[in-house]
């Protein structure tokens, strides 16, 4: 009985792990395929890295998470990179199309 908890906590891990994983790439796919619907002049409007380079960014966010997984150092780099994305520039965005934005 006393080597059945190694096992035990070992699926408990991988689950987490899992759903780490497909969080991560729902956020990721979520802020890529925003951006890729987005005009190209509002991120110059907004003061902010132009399309192609958010495209960039967001696009290796999705490879990374997906080669080398959520839970690693370059994993939440790549996490992180998204969550800016929606955080700070498609609020900006957001606004600057519907005209309510300082700029």
């Amino acid at each position: 009985m006393a080597t059945a908890a190694p096992h035990f906590y070992l699926d408990i891990i991988s689950w987490i792990n899992l759903l780490l994983l497909i969080f991560a790439l729902v956020i990721e796919v979520w802020a890529f395929g925003h951006c890729l619907l987005q005009r190209p002049d509002a991120f110059a409007a907004i003061g902010t890295l132009p399309k192609g380079a958010w495209l960039a960014m967001l696009g290796g966010s999705v490879l990374v998470t997906l080669l080398s997984g959520a839970t690693f150092v370059l994993g939440l780099i790549a996490i992180t990179i998204a969550a800016v994305y929606l955080l700070d520039v498609r609020p900006a965005l957001r606004d600057a199309i519907d005209g309510r934005g300082s700029w």
